[in-house]
């Protein structure tokens, strides 16, 4: 029986993409870079590239956070200290919040109450405390693990062996992971012997060594699967 449900926040609870995108135009503007369509789209696939390199051990959390504004700041010729920034960026990006279609409802008053939910991440803690505060979504969860806090990231195990470590009475074969990412969420979840659940709203194929044990559409789908588990 499912007891724990660890989930993801970005692309599963909120909407990154759109928070993303409002971020990184007002910081071009504040930057004097004007915020074109074609230049946000540029800064997600950089800022994704530096995520994925994290998530395979390449790259630190602060070569990420200072990287990608070096890297897209310079393909523009514009010289900035990617420390500003990036302070700058996660300014904006804490502020305020989009939930998924159905997904307020499905945390707020769907699993909560009937599973002990856990916030896995790995953002940034000042964002995604900012955002957790802004969508009112802490009283909703027992613990939050970012992954800056826990001293590791997913997919590593040992992100996930340190969370275990702090739920008293934690037992995996009662826990899931939830979350958008395969390379983070479904990846991390299988390295700590946990069974997955993708979110996946493009019904993508994934790759055999990435296979989750179970697919939804959108987290509102969430509550019948796990009824149907058991």
């Amino acid at each position: 029986m499912i007891q724990y449900l660890f989930l993801d926040l970005d692309n599963t609870i909120l909407d990154f993409s759109k928070a993303e995108s409002i971020a990184i135009r007002k910081t071009m503007a504040a930057y004097g870079l004007e915020p074109t369509d074609a230049l946000a789209v540029r800064y997600s696939e950089i800022n994704d590239r530096h995520w994925k390199a994290l998530e395979r051990g390449e790259l630190t959390k602060p070569q990420v956070v200072t990287g990608r504004f070096t890297a897209f700041f310079g393909e523009q010729g514009i010289d900035v200290n990617p420390e500003d920034v990036a302070y700058t960026y996660e300014t904006f990006l804490s502020q305020g919040h989009w939930f998924l279609p159905g997904a307020e409802e499905t945390v707020k008053r769907e699993l909560f109450g009937k599973y002990r939910l856990f916030l896995a991440s790995n953002g940034t803690p000042r964002v995604q405390r900012g955002r957790m505060t802004s969508a009112d979504l802490y009283p909703y969860f027992e613990q939050s693990f970012v992954s800056e806090e826990i001293g590791y990231n997913k997919p590593s195990k040992e992100y996930f062996e340190v969370a275990f470590s702090r739920i008293p009475g934690f037992r995996k074969e009662a826990c899931i992971m939830v979350g958008d990412s395969l390379t983070s969420d479904i990846l991390g979840g299988k390295n700590a012997g946990l069974r997955t659940v993708w979110v996946n709203p493009g019904h993508k194929i994934a790759p055999e060594h990435l296979k989750p044990d179970y697919e939804i559409e959108t987290l509102a789908d969430l509550p019948k699967l796990l009824e149907e588990i058991g």
